[in-house]
């Protein structure tokens, strides 16, 4: 893959093809893992890879950039990973984009119509539609196909600004400051392409993100995924196999989502939250002592469990989530 972030390392071409060469060996077993399963590991691999190689890109531009950093102690071993749909961004993310997209004649409206129905559905039923997922991919690989990523980063930059900039939870980006603050790194955890992810990633001064990655040749998408759309337990993997090449002890790290889905990455960490939650999730949260904060309404959030800011031990964090609670506090 390449475009502004740079080109990805050498390895990455020779570890897709090792993967998909795992892939085939482990689907030929009759007693492996299922088909999904290993599509799902193929994609939190892949994503992981894009999400380091899209990181070291940026840093290597901090570099050339002559503007002092402020120095923070960091934590080398813990981190926090945050879901984006509904648990960032108000609303689906992906949608957003794809508004921005239509605005600028990429797609039909009617698409975009389609897209934000499926989402409806989805928030009404707390699931996700197999066949919904699928046209779904559909359309989006056939948009891709054929376009250079840089220009996909470029229409991100410029509809985050548009778009998505307001859509920010408040309380969310707190939340992920207080991990900046603490020195730990922050990873958004989405399905959104891994290309929008780290736009959104960089806007917020996140460390970087981990998102579906879409195969591409020579900066040019094929309009294929690397494995499958970054979900459930794609999301697991993407998350321990990051927390393997960063050396993260993942019971010192935090996971945040809003979703049943995603209880395989939050099963995974010392400290799950629960940021507005679905009703399966609210449950499940309940059920194992998780913290659970919604920032949907004005009301103070219910808390189930440890704090995170005691847990994490962080003052400068603590001071963060508290001054964000005021402020809320105040609008209500």
């Amino acid at each position: 893959m390449a475009g502004r972030f740079g080109e990805f390392p050498a390895r990455w071409g020779q570890g897709l093809q090792d993967l998909q060469d795992q892939f085939t060996r482990i689907t030929r077993s009759p007693f492996g893992p299922s088909e999904e399963e290993v599509r799902a590991n193929l994609a939190g691999e892949a994503s992981a890879d894009a999400a380091i190689a899209l990181h070291d890109a940026e840093l290597a531009l901090r570099d050339d950039d002559d503007t002092p950093i402020p120095a923070v102690p960091r934590d080398l071993t813990a981190a926090a990973f945050f879901d984006v749909d509904n648990t960032m961004v108000q609303g689906a993310s992906i949608v957003h984009f794809a508004r921005g997209l239509a605005a600028r004649k990429y797609f039909k409206t009617s698409d975009l119509v389609d897209m934000a129905w499926k989402q409806v559905k989805f928030r009404v039923t707390g699931k996700e539609s197999h066949s919904d997922m699928a046209s779904g991919k559909e359309k989006a690989l056939s948009f891709i196909a054929g376009r250079p990523t840089a220009e996909l980063a470029a229409l991100g930059e410029e509809i985050y600004d548009e778009i998505i900039a307001d859509k920010i939870w408040p309380g969310t980006r707190a939340l992920a400051q207080m991990h900046l603050d603490a020195g730990q790194q922050v990873w958004l955890v989405t399905a959104t392409p891994v290309e929008l992810a780290q736009v959104i990633a960089k806007r917020l001064g996140l460390t970087g993100a981990l998102g579906t990655v879409a195969e591409s040749e020579d900066g040019v998408f094929t309009g294929r995924l690397v494995g499958d759309i970054l979900h459930g337990l794609g999301k697991a993997h993407a998350v321990r196999t990051l927390a393997i090449r960063e050396g993260l002890n993942l019971k010192r790290c935090t996971a945040y989502s809003d979703s049943h889905n995603d209880v395989p990455m939050l099963s995974l960490v010392g400290t799950a939250v629960a940021i507005n939650p679905d009703a399966d999730l609210r449950e499940v949260a309940k059920n194992r002592g998780w913290e659970i904060r919604d920032f949907r309404t004005g009301r103070k959030a219910a808390k189930v469990g440890v704090p995170t800011a005691i847990a994490l031990g962080a003052a400068g964090g603590a001071a963060a989530a508290v001054l964000s609670r005021k402020r809320e506090a105040k609008a209500s």
